[in-house]
């Protein structure tokens, strides 16, 4: 395996592939033509120097992928929304009236806002309460650490449980898998062609879902050794230390990313039992999109000169047959059908 500098992440019906400060989101529209749009997005470890240090990097990174996920999960879901021939309700009239053209903004910063005070409340702070109430019956500090990190494992693996019973997250988990095995394909030296993609695993280093895990495993780490004796300092001391465990979690995954030895294999293995919940095996069509991204934003007949030179590509080999129609950024790229042009 080596290291190819791509990621990406599953959207509605699609796939998005970043390389660099270019990024792709192809999307299979309900015609079943896969349409791509192409933009750039500059994260802000490279726009402040002091972001892209290291155990630094790593909180910017992850607010870097929150804001570009919601973009292009915002583009994908405009293929698919209902028709909108009712009237407006009060709430979308004020907040069109309160906001007009940046609305989708504001909403977009909401939605963020809430989901990580939500996840900071059910991941780190609802299994230190629980594992509070244990403590009458285990005295030692080192155990409670433990006990609080299982609880939160736990909660999280309930969580994806749940939710991956819905259709459109199955679906969207069998997108995350076409992703990886893309990466995959590249990166092991292979051309980027439906059938080479389908023989790799839907399993990957670099995946946001073992970031988790890490996270979850070092947090027990660290609370092992930070010790406060009041239930609200404990409280604090969560959340005040997210960034930390972040950063040393970045860390470990950057490593791993791109070393490939038996020790960091090892390491990996939980974060791949994970990834066994939130990525699925792909269909042909779904790896089509994954590839009609790479292919949009990653050059990678010249990565497999330049790192696998005996790899034989073939010039003529067809990569996806179905037509894709490329959108490029700019005030007159046409908007999906459905959604209203940012």
């Amino acid at each position: 395996m080596k290291y190819s500098g791509i990621g990406g992440q599953a959207v509605i019906e699609g796939i998005m592939m970043k390389n660099g400060d270019d990024y792709a989101t192809a999307v299979r529209r309900p015609d079943g033509v896969i349409e791509v749009k192409k933009d750039t997005y500059v994260s802000m470890t490279e726009k402040v120097k002091f972001f892209a240090l290291p155990f630094v990097r790593g909180v910017f990174s992850f607010a870097d992928s929150m804001i570009l996920g919601m973009r292009t999960l915002t583009f994908s879901a405009g293929f698919f929304e209902d028709d909108e021939d009712s009237e407006p309700g009060r709430l979308e009239l004020w907040l069109d009236k309160t906001f007009g053209e940046n609305v989708e903004k504001v909403l977009m910063g909401f939605v963020m806002v809430f989901s990580v005070v939500a996840a900071v409340v059910i991941f780190m702070l609802l299994p230190l309460l629980i594992a509070n109430a244990c403590k009458r019956v285990i005295h030692s500090e080192t155990a409670m650490a433990i006990l609080e990190g299982f609880i939160r494992i736990a909660i999280f693996v309930a969580y994806i449980k749940v939710i991956s019973r819905m259709e459109d997250i199955q679906r969207t988990f069998r997108y995350h898998g076409a992703e990886h095995k893309c990466i995959n394909c590249i990166e092991h030296g292979m051309t980027l062609t439906v059938d080479h993609v389908r023989e790799n695993s839907r399993f990957h280093k670099r995946c946001g879902t073992s970031f988790l895990i890490l996270v979850m495993v070092i947090s027990i780490l660290f609370f092992m050794v930070i010790r406060v004796d009041h239930v609200w300092l404990r409280m604090l001391s969560r959340i005040v230390l997210i960034p930390v465990i972040a950063g040393v979690s970045y860390e470990c995954l950057r490593i791993a990313g791109r070393c490939d030895n038996a020790v960091v294999d090892l390491l990996s293995k939980p974060g791949f039992w994970m990834q066994g919940l939130t990525t699925a095996e792909p269909d042909d069509s779904m790896i089509e999109v994954a590839i009609a991204a790479v292919n949009a934003v990653f050059d990678w007949k010249a990565y497999l000169r330049e790192n696998f030179p005996d790899t034989v590509i073939d010039e003529n080999e067809p990569v996806v047959e179905n037509p894709s129609v490329i959108v490029e950024s700019g005030a007159d790229s046409p908007a999906p059908s459905g959604a209203e042009q940012s």
